[in-house]
């Protein structure tokens, strides 16, 4: 039997993922939480097999809270499910490690098949995410640079920033004249508008 942990905020599709799994006679759904921050606590409660982890998850994220899994229950896998397949959410999964990525909409026969993949150690990626991903460029900002234009996202003007950040407001205001150029943005907004697009942010 693969027992399973289901992140998923909406509550109506939690019961309908909750109850299709169940209908599997080999899947057993043991753990169903609706934020980031329960997935950690609900696995070393349960000790699943597979966590199955929206990416949009309020409190942390799923792709955070799959990194965490990794680090402090080894022996659970995980698969995250999206409802928008962009390019650079796939490369920001595979990084991460997770064990499996595929779309909401998915038929759900798919979704147990990859339940039972992830489950014996393989990876499943939606083949077309991945030649997405595969297609994709690297992010050509820096760290620092991601994280002022973040920040910058937020609303946050540059004085903010140089305070929080500790850097003088020069310093802020040159790092994001490099992140438009880097981008080939018009502009500050354009430049977030294109880090958002590539899910760079």
């Amino acid at each position: 039997m693969i027992n399973v942990l289901l992140a998923e905020d909406m509550h109506m599709l939690r019961g309908a993922l909750v109850a299709l799994l169940n209908l599997e006679a080999d899947i057993t759904v043991v753990a169903e939480v609706a934020s980031g921050d329960e997935i950690l606590p609900a696995a070393q409660k349960h000790q699943p097999d597979v966590a199955i982890i929206d990416i949009d998850l309020p409190g942390k994220d799923g792709l955070t809270a799959a990194t965490e899994l990794h680090a402090s229950v080894p022996d659970c896998r995980t698969l995250i499910l999206t409802s928008l397949g962009r390019p650079g959410t796939v490369r920001r999964a595979l990084d991460a490690r997770v064990n499996g990525f595929m779309l909401k909409d998915a038929p759900s026969k798919k979704l147990a098949n990859a339940v039972r993949q992830v489950a014996v150690g393989r990876r499943v990626i939606d083949s077309e995410l991945a030649l997405a991903a595969w297609d994709t460029e690297d992010c050509p900002l820096a760290t620092r640079e991601i994280e002022i234009l973040r920040l910058a996202a937020a609303g946050q003007n540059v004085a903010d920033i140089a305070a929080q950040l500790f850097l003088s407001p020069g310093t802020v205001r040159n790092y994001l004249t490099t992140v438009v150029t880097k981008l080939n943005a018009r502009n500050r907004v354009d430049a977030i508008r294109i880090a958002k697009e590539n899910d760079w942010l």
